[in-house]
């Protein structure tokens, strides 16, 4: 191992990730109609909405305090976490029990809280709201419009990044190869691969959004994040960036110029929900694995490309 691969040496005294922090106050321009009265994070993914996806991959990464940020008109997001004692009553007079526990699961397996981000100044101003959440803690961060799917057999993708932070005892960010024509899409970071793992790098620097000819490289950040409380001091640090908000992709570049940080590379597949292409294709393919709706579908399908 090389001096650079070391852990800080402060940070063996850091504790184990209890919390997240996960963003869901955009205002979801590109799905309007739809977005203007539906949160883009309620979407439904056939019957689950995404929030609902990335709140169960926190809980199968063994996270269960939960800090959602929310805005205006985001009340569905708390009524579908909270229990509903008119509609368990009319599921049970129908004889329908088994949605009662359904729809009561992801409530009894999280505490969430909620906070609410009184105006849009960007992902980095939404993450400083969780400071009094987390205190002087570790904690994760999920974005609210991001479903992670690794490859089957693989742990979930939050939980492979909190064992890169376990190991190393620093902040971590997930990462994955973009064509190279996208970089200007997402943040990017440059580093280099640890000689334990060539799948995790230690990082050098991150920019948010370069042009193709100035991208470090075409590792894209992708939607999960394990930080050190010191990151809340950069967010504090870092002026408006990109489109006049606060970009998180700013504040963790000083924090990588002040203390170790670490990218890991997976395999998992990314879904931004935030792309009406990439949510059509995550619908599809989740349809494609239910039981009740694949047959039917995969005909649809291939009729209507035979058609086409």
């Amino acid at each position: 191992m090389t001096p650079t691969d070391h852990p800080p040496a402060t940070a063996g005294h850091r504790a184990a990730v209890r919390k997240a922090v996960i963003p869901a106050a955009g205002m979801g321009t590109r799905f309007l109609p739809a977005t203007k009265s539906m949160p883009k994070e309620m979407l439904p993914i056939v019957d689950k909405p995404v929030l609902q996806f990335v709140i169960e991959e926190a809980v199968a990464s063994g996270i269960d305090d939960i800090l959602i940020v929310t805005g205006r008109a985001k009340r569905a997001v708390e009524n579908h976490f909270d229990f509903n004692p008119e509609l368990e009553a009319f599921l049970a007079s129908v004889g329908k029990p088994e949605l009662i526990d359904q729809i009561r699961d992801i409530g009894n397996r999280a505490r969430i809280h909620y906070i609410r981000q009184k105006l849009q100044l960007g992902l980095g101003d939404a993450i400083r709201l969780g400071r009094d959440h987390v205190g002087d803690q570790p904690f994760a961060v999920l974005l609210g419009d991001t479903i992670i799917e690794p490859p089957e057999g693989q742990k979930p993708g939050l939980r492979q990044l909190l064992d890169v932070f376990e190991e190393r005892r620093a902040s971590a960010v997930a990462v994955h190869r973009v064509p190279r024509e996208w970089v200007g899409r997402y943040g990017i970071v440059d580093g280099a691969p640890v000689a334990a793992n060539p799948n995790v790098l230690r990082l050098r620097r991150l920019v948010e959004k370069p042009p193709v000819a100035d991208a470090p490289s075409n590792l894209a950040i992708a939607g999960r994040y394990v930080f050190t409380p010191e990151i809340f001091g950069c967010i504090d640090a870092t002026g408006q960036g990109v489109g006049g908000e606060i970009q998180l992709t700013d504040a963790m570049d000083l924090l990588a110029r002040q203390q170790p940080m670490y990218a890991l590379s997976w395999q998992a597949r990314r879904y931004d929900i935030g792309n009406r292409v990439e949510y059509a294709k995550c619908f599809v393919d989740f349809a494609l694995r239910r039981p009740e709706t694949a047959k039917a579908l995969r005909e649809h399908l291939l009729q209507a490309l035979a058609g086409s």
